[in-house]
């Protein structure tokens, strides 16, 4: 995870096809497992704004047991950087209804995603019903709601280093985060010493 302002590394290879997601978070406040969708709202301490980034390239694999593992949802997935967050937890009872707050998404100003908040098919409640049958939720966990319509991957158009991506939502905030290339660390070693 970073916060606002940080920078997205990417792998600077058009092949990686990096994309944004932009996502509400839903920031766990009092944990517990098996928790009813009408339960949902005493569990929750607020909410906040993610941008799940996600590599769309090479991370396929061929010849997969079964099609959950057709992706190495780590490399897509899991990188540093990729889970930019913030700027804050709003707390959930200044927002006791999220029906009409916009998500919307920015690449360099231009308007990506634009969808409320009340219009996804999941709504939050339930989503913290449904993690809670899997995990037992604790303080402080937070679950990605979901992306809108507007991802790049349909259109073919992937973030680059120098894009600044702006994803906001009415009555949370905007989180700020530019696109730059990522070096390699400085010492690391890129193959194994011939002969031993």
């Amino acid at each position: 995870m970073i916060g606002p302002d940080a920078a997205i590394e990417i792998d600077p290879d058009p092949q990686e096809r990096v994309d944004w997601e932009g996502e509400l978070g839903i920031v766990i406040g009092r944990g517990g497992r098996g928790i009813a969708a009408a339960d949902a709202a005493g569990h929750v301490a607020g909410f906040t704004v993610v941008n799940d980034i996600s590599a769309r390239g090479p991370h396929r694999r061929e010849g997969a047991p079964h099609d959950a593992f057709r992706y190495d949802w780590l490399a897509s997935m899991a990188q540093d950087t990729f889970c930019p967050m913030g700027p804050a937890v709003t707390p959930r009872w200044l927002l006791p209804d999220l029906t009409d707050q916009r998500l919307r998404l920015w690449v360099n100003d231009e308007l990506k995603q634009d969808e409320r908040a009340g219009e996804m098919v999941v709504g939050w409640r339930e989503l913290v019903a449904a993690a809670s049958e899997r995990v037992t939720l604790e303080p402080g966990d937070v679950i990605a709601a979901g992306t809108p319509a507007g991802v790049g991957m349909p259109r073919a158009e992937f973030l680059r280093p120098g894009d600044v991506v702006r994803v906001a939502i009415e009555g949370i905030g905007t989180l700020r985060n530019p696109v730059v290339a990522r070096t390699r660390a400085a010492g690391a070693r890129l193959a194994a010493p011939r002969g031993g």
